[in-house]
């Protein structure tokens, strides 16, 4: 259902405020250097910092912003599933393609825990789903059976994973269990090479944010089977991949947006705090080396 070089979005504040018109730029912005679909409201969203009201605001603005140009997958997870089905619903209703659910984070609930909150999801909501596994942030794996045992559940609800777990063996094993036609996304920047060819079809990305273009052209040089040119890019690129992670996300990639655009501030939302010094100074290196600044 899905492919391509997809970014994660972040969201631009001002003055503690959703920056509305900053972030209708970044939307128009993103379709114009070639990214294939749009993630509004997920971890580098800052999702779990916004308020319901401006989580629908963020997914509203970006469904309206993009207009249909590309499909929009609205981040609608939760540690509630009865408030991932509010996202779900609203979402719906606002004109995305798909919510991207996350494990339920805290909670920690066990593999019966994951299949029955996504099976309520998938029975009660309308809108397909895009699993998200992040073991290193919600502590639990949604592990290769639970994925499999839903997908063919619910056939026609869940239709793509991304998956950030760093294990590149769960491609072939998703792909064994379910089919080779599920979409499998990375959710790993500096595994996209890898998990493209072992058999996944593009990535949701944070690196995208700042870096579209190229990271468009390096998912077209993988579709193209075009190898080294693929990793010409990768070289170009990896250095970003890891900067982006060079302080508590996403307050390194919104210090390199602010490097890259004029209109677009670096501040974040506590917990999170503005990138140290040195991961400027990484972020800076990373950008020049893309050639990029």
């Amino acid at each position: 259902m899905f492919s391509g070089s997809i970014p994660a979005l972040a969201t631009p504040f001002r003055d503690g405020s959703l920056d509305e018109s900053a972030f209708r730029k970044l939307v128009d912005w993103q379709i114009e250097q070639g990214s294939a679909a749009l993630v509004p409201c997920g971890t580098t969203g800052e999702a779990s910092t916004l308020s319901n009201a401006e989580h629908h605001r963020v997914i509203e603005i970006c469904i309206e912003q993009a207009a249909g140009r590309v499909p929009v997958i609205a981040g609608c997870g939760s540690n509630d599933t009865r408030n991932a089905a509010l996202h779900m619903n609203f979402a719906h209703k606002a004109g995305a393609a798909a919510g991207l659910c996350v494990a339920p984070y805290y909670n920690r609930p066990s593999q019966a825990g994951l299949i029955a909150h996504f099976s309520f999801l998938a029975e009660n909501c309308e809108l397909p789903i895009v699993l998200y596994n992040v073991p290193s942030r919600t502590v639990t794996d949604i592990e290769d059976e639970t994925v499999v045992a839903l997908v063919r559940k619910y056939p026609e609800q869940i239709v793509a994973i991304k998956d950030a777990s760093g294990d590149l063996s769960r491609v072939a094993d998703h792909r064994m269990g379910i089919g080779r036609e599920f979409c499998q996304l990375s959710g790993n920047d500096e595994l996209w090479l890898p998990h493209s060819a072992a058999g996944g079809r593009g990535a949701i990305s944070v690196t995208a944010n700042v870096a579209p273009a190229l990271c468009a052209e390096f998912q077209a040089a993988i579709a193209a089977n075009e190898l080294k040119k693929a990793r010409e890019l990768n070289d170009r690129l990896f250095p970003l991949h890891y900067a982006m992670f060079s302080d508590a996300s996403p307050a390194p990639v919104k210090y390199a947006l602010s490097r890259v655009h004029d209109w677009i501030e670096p501040t974040v939302r506590l917990p999170i705090v503005e990138a140290s010094d040195a991961s400027r100074e990484a972020v800076d290196a990373a950008l020049e080396h893309a050639g990029l600044i």
